[in-house]
């Protein structure tokens, strides 16, 4: 069985504080990993107070690039220091943890679409490492070098490893309703569009909509939710909400 995993980068940072590492946090999501019998494993964790802060400084986004050296390396570097406090965090507990860098893999084409080639993230696998990947810089044509989401590498590598299942781990405890509760199921973004749209809560929501509209073009079931439920999702279980796109009638 083949999972990706991602964590969010506000779960494992103080994205509050730059470049500060959340150790109790990231020691517990190691532990729920290195305690897990979950086959073949692809984690990938995103920016949180690393990786955004210098992208915001230098105005880089995933459609807004830049060709300054000096931009592209800090925000790369920034991330290769939290890539490098995860993979501390897996190793020191036992997990084969192994970094694969964006920026040296992956690119964006003219109209923004992102090429990220998955056959050396499957030997990795085969190989009976945990590959590690990570938010990033890419380079992207006529733009010079745009940021890859965490969620972005989710779906590429779930479509390119035909992954069994996929997991978001995120600071809530799932798809949320308009009342503050989990949504245990979404077949279909039209189920949820009410939660999703403009209120109070703009970051979330927009954020959560780009989620759950790319896990229902996923062919393998996904799971969005909490760090408290991260064993359970390891374990086999479909904790927070279960995104999986209902078949079309025939």
């Amino acid at each position: 069985m083949t999972v990706v995993l991602k964590l969010g980068g506000s779960v494992i940072t103080e994205k509050d504080e730059p470049e500060t590492i959340d150790d109790e946090r990231l020691g517990a999501v190691a532990a729920s990993v290195a305690g897990a019998e979950t086959g073949r494993l692809v984690l990938v964790h995103g920016g949180g107070s690393f990786g955004h802060h210098h992208a915001s400084a230098h105005g880089v986004s995933r459609t807004r690039g830049t060709h300054d050296v000096v931009a592209v390396r800090e925000i790369h570097d920034a991330m290769k220091r939290l890539n490098d406090a995860v993979l501390d965090a897996l190793s020191g507990r036992g997990v084969p943890a192994v970094p694969v860098h964006p920026f040296s893999a992956a690119r964006r084409d003219g109209d923004g679409a992102l090429d990220l080639p998955t056959r050396g993230v499957g030997t990795m696998l085969a190989e009976g490492f945990v590959p590690v990947l990570h938010g990033d810089v890419v380079a992207h044509v006529g733009e010079g070098a745009t940021i890859v989401s965490g969620d972005e590498l989710v779906v590429s590598l779930a479509d390119g490893l035909g992954a069994d299942r996929v997991g978001l781990c995120s600071t809530v405890p799932g798809v949320l309703d308009d009342a503050g509760e989990v949504i245990p199921e979404i077949g279909g973004y039209d189920e949820v569009a009410r939660y999703l749209g403009e209120s109070a809560s703009t970051d979330v929501t927009g954020g959560m909509a780009a989620k759950v509209r790319a896990l229902l073009d996923l062919e393998a079931p996904a799971s969005v939710f909490g760090p408290g439920t991260l064993a359970d999702f390891l374990a086999g279980g479909s904790p927070g909400t279960e995104i999986a796109r209902e078949d079309e009638p025939t």
